[in-house]
């Protein structure tokens, strides 16, 4: 495996985890940020810090330019653009977040009219990806884009990830946004199970213990099941949790593209419309319990007013 010089744009939770793994495994990476904290924390673990594009694109020194977006959805186009009016031809451009397949497609056209390439990699593992590697979904119409970024993906997938080149610009994000969607199926399935254990006809069952003998090697064992417990165990009430539940757009694109080509998809709709009516004030244990996973896979607000 070669070592690559890379650029990392958006030093949020995920974001910070995959500059430092790709800094303890040999790589040279350049942090940059909007604001300036994150980028001195980077430097904590042997990044290169970065607090402008220029100073980014300078410290490549002539090399190929490499730089993983790993920002919002709502921010890559504008970024995307503002990195093309500054970036050399022949560029490498990643987008590690969770944009829109659609999108996606219409950013690898205008990367690629500007003489760059862009990688679509939908990226999966939560606040645990350091620790554990993370699931890196890609896709990009310039497949040797792809080989030469393998290296990075090889380094993020340690020890226990995956990566692969699904083909076709967006084909990436397709496949993490369909991963998301199930995510919200599944994770409906299991807050509702739990609901009807605490409210069902046996008071004061244990939800915790009913979750550790799941999670040996029960049908159901999962992760997710995993955290839910977890949640379960350190505050069984889940007090303090308001039951507001943030849809971040993957299902509602799912559900979109489900009907264009007529594809009944029941029970991601009803857990996509579970979360709507959260934040409309319909809320109960099974909601609390959504918001007590996602806190727990992705770091995710608890409650509301931290949205």
């Amino acid at each position: 495996m070669g070592f690559m010089k890379i650029a990392v744009h958006g030093l949020g939770r995920m974001g910070m985890q995959i500059a430092q793994k790709l800094v303890e495994d040999g790589h040279e990476v350049i942090a940059h940020n909007r604001s300036a904290e994150p980028i001195e924390q980077a430097k904590t673990f042997g990044a290169k810090g970065a607090a402008t594009k220029q100073d980014v694109l300078d410290a490549f020194g002539g090399d190929q330019v490499v730089l993983w977006l790993m920002l919002p959805a709502d921010v890559v186009e504008s970024e995307l653009n503002a990195w093309l009016d500054v970036a050399p031809q022949g560029s490498l451009f990643v987008d590690g977040g969770n944009t829109d397949f659609r999108l996606t497609q219409k950013h690898s056209q205008l990367v690629a009219s500007r003489g760059s390439a862009l990688v679509d990699v939908g990226t999966s593992g939560g606040v645990w990806g350091h620790q554990n590697g993370f699931c890196m979904m890609a896709g990009s119409d310039d497949e040797a884009a792809f080989k030469t970024l393998e290296p990075a993906l090889q380094s993020l997938a340690k020890p226990e990830g995956a990566y692969h080149y699904f083909g076709k610009s967006g084909s990436g994000h397709f496949v993490k946004m369909t991963h998301n969607a199930v995510e919200y199926g599944m994770m409906e399935s299991l807050a509702e199970g739990y609901r009807i254990l605490k409210e069902g006809p046996y008071e004061n069952l244990d939800l915790a213990a009913a979750g550790d003998v799941w999670q040996h090697h029960s049908v159901i064992t999962s992760w997710l099941n995993e955290l839910t417990r977890d949640a379960l165990r350190e505050n069984p009430t889940l007090e303090g949790i308001d039951g507001f539940v943030a849809e971040s757009g993957e299902a509602r694109w799912t559900l979109e593209v489900a009907k264009e080509r007529n594809i009944p998809m029941p029970s991601i709709q009803a857990s996509f419309d579970v979360r709507v009516a959260s934040q409309k004030g319909e809320t109960n244990f099974a909601t609390k319990l959504l918001a007590a996973m996602r806190n727990k896979f992705g770091g995710h607000a608890l409650n509301k007013t931290e949205h």
